[in-house]
């Protein structure tokens, strides 16, 4: 297990569109090492979620643990650890709601991206276990984002208005004292 650097904005891997984990390393040691780095390295940079393209490795893989206490997203609801290998979403309600989303490949940043409020995922764990979801509400958003990594899409592609763009010190400043 290892912290592993961080891709950030501007570096090219983080466009390309991850491949799909092959039938043959589910179970496998090199499946496991990726995910056991992912889960550090977020942890070590006090993140919510982190998929593979983050740290280099263009895979669909992503996990995702939202912590009680999180530092980064105070008062998010809870989430514990979830490992999802070639994840499939389907949005179930369509309704959008607006986060200020921030990401360890952008550092510094905050914005406002609009996201349907609930979605289903079809994914599968390190073993080759298929499992299916519900997201909802500030968790839907998360999966969302962290999903949007395996593509190459970063969340500054979603911010509609580049005014609702700010660093976090402004945005704890100004914007999250503005909306509680």
């Amino acid at each position: 297990m290892a912290v592993r650097p961080i891709l950030t904005i501007g570096n090219p891997r983080l466009r390309e569109r991850s491949a799909e984990v092959s039938e043959d390393a589910f179970g496998g040691a090199e499946l496991e090492r990726l995910v056991a780095d992912l889960i550090k390295t977020m942890r070590a940079n006090d993140g919510i979620g982190i998929a593979a393209p983050q740290v280099g490795e263009l895979l669909r893989v992503a996990v995702i643990e939202i912590p009680e206490d999180s530092p980064r997203y105070p008062g998010a609801p809870s989430e514990p650890l979830m490992v999802f290998v070639n994840p499939v979403v389907t949005v179930v309600d369509g309704e959008e709601q607006g986060f200020w989303e921030g990401c360890l490949s952008v550092p510094d940043l905050r914005g406002l991206v609009w996201r349907p409020r609930a979605v289903r995922v079809e994914y599968r764990d390190c073993e080759g276990v298929r499992h299916s979801l519900i997201a909802k509400d500030f968790f839907a958003t998360v999966v969302q984002h962290e999903f949007d990594h395996l593509d190459g899409v970063l969340f500054v592609d979603r911010v509609r208005d580049m005014r609702q763009l700010a660093t976090v010190e402004n945005y704890q400043r100004f914007i999250a004292r503005e909306h509680g």
